[in-house]
């Protein structure tokens, strides 16, 4: 009797809950759609990772306009270091530096490196797609992810230990760990070179927060989040910097 009453409660609330047996794990309808509880608690785990890729995507858009004006400040050096050169040649005054040069092309670094994170973010590398472009959306996910996964991803890893080792000679780090003088340009006038190295572990790691959140939003489209699809889509159709 009371094994009927199971069965009855379960078959009345097929609108809500399915149970076939009435012994297995409830499946919570939504929709047309079976949902069983395990896939909703990795759905929500999904949603928090979706979050956190949020936040990184904010940092990425923030070193594309960082990058933005490193643009204009290296463009306006670069010019003032030409008219200067010719200028001081013509009037026999030295009105550029090493200094300067060396800025010039010290901006011009650190505009990539910082824009890296951006251009990965609206998919902006070059990239060969003659296959990938007509491939419905969840093959593309699944390839995006597992060539970040395995490739991006790692690649990030060890640039980021090669350059943080780098950076750390330039700082003055010997090889017995103790600390010298902090490597400088060998030309006169010219500026320091560890903070430029230094630049690199940081380029790398933003690449890699950037290269985690695009992994998290590939997942989401190949588990099917198709709003995460459509920003992806208007990320890398329109980019702001174009």
């Amino acid at each position: 009797m009371r094994g009927r009453n199971i069965t009855r409660s379960c078959r009345r609330s097929m609108g809500t809950i399915m149970n076939l047996d009435c012994d297995r794990t409830p499946v919570i309808i939504f929709g047309a759609i079976p949902i069983r509880p395990s896939t909703l608690l990795k759905n929500h785990h999904l949603r928090k990772l979706l979050n956190f890729s949020q936040h990184l995507d904010r940092l990425a858009e923030f070193n594309g306009w960082l990058s933005g004006w490193l643009i204009a400040v290296t463009v306006g050096v670069g010019f003032y270091n030409v008219v200067a050169r010719y200028l001081g040649r013509l009037i026999g005054v030295q009105l550029s530096s090493n200094t300067l040069i060396e800025l010039q092309w010290y901006l011009f670094s650190i505009m990539f490196l910082l824009g890296f994170s951006y251009i990965l973010k609206h998919g902006a590398n070059v990239r060969v797609d003659f296959l990938y472009a007509s491939w419905n959306e969840k093959r593309q996910a699944l390839v995006d992810f597992v060539g970040t996964v395995m490739f991006l991803i790692p690649f990030c890893i060890l640039g980021l230990v090669t350059s943080f080792s780098y950076a750390l000679q330039s700082w003055g780090r010997m090889p017995d760990g103790t600390w010298g003088t902090a490597e400088i340009s060998l030309d006169a006038g010219g500026l320091p070179r560890a903070p430029i190295k230094s630049m690199l572990v940081l380029g790398f790691f933003l690449l890699l927060l950037q290269a985690i959140a695009q992994a998290i939003k590939y997942l989401a489209i190949y588990k099917g989040y198709t709003q995460v699809a459509e920003q992806l889509r208007t990320e890398t159709e329109n980019l702001p910097l174009e």
